[in-house]
């Protein structure tokens, strides 16, 4: 079978259509030589190739082919099973990656809301223990600031769209992030307010509370679970809200232009938010 034919396995059962030049990735492995006739295991029965093992393991295998990644979902746990598949079929490299297991298994992804509110003022500072998520939240955190004078304000409450000018987010480090809204006076009657806008909300709010529930919903939908508030100066009245979500396993894939069966072409990848 040339590499430019489609190869149709039944695995179990369940019937995977690819080309064969995928199925020979690994020249070494059981499937290429399945494809030249050299394994008995697997039978020609209907212009199908049949071998009996677990089809719904083989999906994860037909993907590492196509891609020469491993991505696993987050709640799976069948590793030895799926390494014992990679082993039957001869894929060497992924049987290797699967046994780094530490390295596929998902952890908790910790990330502390700090929200204080000052009279007329609420300040915010996020803080995440992956880097990657809080730079996904400085990109969708908008602060916008509007000067006027008090007589205007008390005319007009509500923020003119051309006026907004894009103040730039605190970042006091790669784990951290700081904002604010709402107003306060500057030099004589200078009135200065600051709005918050969460993507995709379009809505730029003024209002702390508003703000906070608004951060809380899209922590929530991004798979954060809130699993504690508390009190972290008394005397400040600064409020604490815990997230923790499980981050999803690492995609382990190998380079192009390495041998695929070394496993020191292994690169890890993580997962953005």
């Amino acid at each position: 079978m040339s590499n430019q034919e489609v190869a149709i396995l039944n695995v179990g059962g369940s019937t995977f259509t690819t080309w064969a030049s995928t199925l020979r990735r690994f020249p070494e492995s059981r499937l290429a030589r399945m494809l030249n006739g050299n394994d008995h295991e697997f039978r020609l029965v209907n212009g199908q190739f049949f071998v009996d093992r677990d089809g719904t393991l083989f999906n994860y295998i037909l993907d590492f082919l196509r891609t020469l990644q491993l991505s696993l979902p987050t709640d799976f746990s069948d590793y030895q099973r799926l390494q014992r598949e990679a082993d039957f079929y001869e894929l060497h490299s992924l049987a290797d990656l699967l046994s780094q297991e530490n390295l596929l298994k998902p952890r908790p992804e910790i990330l502390e809301v700090r929200f204080l509110l000052q009279e007329t003022q609420a300040f915010f500072r996020v803080f995440g223990s992956c880097s990657n998520t809080i730079e996904a939240l400085a990109g969708w955190v908008t602060m916008f600031t509007e000067q006027s004078l008090r007589q205007n304000w008390n005319n007009n409450p509500f923020p003119s769209q051309k006026l907004l000018t894009p103040l730039p987010l605190e970042r006091p480090s790669h784990h951290d992030l700081v904002f604010q809204c709402g107003t306060d006076y500057s030099a004589g009657d200078q009135l200065v307010a600051r709005y918050v806008s969460i993507k995709p909300d379009p809505r730029k709010l003024i209002n702390g509370t508003n703000v906070l529930g608004l951060l809380v919903d899209t922590l929530l939908k991004e798979g954060f679970h809130l699993v504690s508030t508390r009190t972290v100066s008394t005397e400040e009245k600064v409020e604490c809200y815990s997230f923790e979500r499980m981050k999803r396993p690492e995609v382990l894939f190998l380079t192009a232009n390495q041998s695929p069966e070394s496993t020191e072409s292994s690169k890890y990848v993580q997962d953005n938010l």
